[in-house]
């Protein structure tokens, strides 16, 4: 086992007004710390959806674990083939390549903190994926930038027969 040690010299502050945010109402990222603030230990991003709103299809990491903090409302998150449901103060952490996906449960909105370490640069994900949103590009482009990003998706009919498709992030 090795260990990563992230060198960056100053402290990292992000203030709320400060914070650019992606998206709206039922899907808002608000980018908090990239990979390069932090000497690369971590990525963080705060999401809101709106009641029973998608927010990640299932996909893996092979370099990284992903954390999930619930901040308020109730998360469903899938971690390999179990659907958890998590509410206000519960984490739970993926490790690197185990499927996971989460959303807010239905009839609950969902105030989610999610963290990815070692970090990936990541703001220019969901930037992508706002492009999306906008028409800009395909969905099919993400096929081109899994490896960029680390964030490579699969199907998860765990997922499918629990949850419904709609926005992601």
């Amino acid at each position: 086992m090795s260990l990563f040690v992230p060198r960056f010299d100053e402290t990292v502050l992000v203030r709320d007004a400060g914070a650019e945010v992606v998206g709206g109402d039922p899907v808002a990222v608000r980018l908090l710390a990239d990979s390069s603030a932090t000497g690369g230990a971590l990525s963080t991003v705060r999401v809101t959806l709106a009641e029973g709103a998608d927010g990640a299809k299932p996909h893996v990491h092979h370099r990284s674990a992903e954390m999930f903090y619930v901040l308020d409302g109730t998360a469903e998150v899938l971690s390999g083939d179990d659907v958890v449901t998590a509410g206000r103060g519960d984490l739970i952490v993926v490790p690197p390549d185990r499927p996971h996906a989460f959303a807010a449960a239905p009839g609950a909105p969902l105030d989610l903190l999610v963290v990815i370490t070692p970090g990936v640069e990541r703001f220019a994900y969901f930037r992508h994926l706002q492009r999306i949103r906008l028409g800009e590009l395909t969905p099919e482009s993400l096929l081109e930038v899994q490896e960029l990003y680390d964030n490579h998706f699969l199907s998860s009919p765990a997922w499918d027969t629990r949850h419904r498709p709609g926005e992601t992030v």
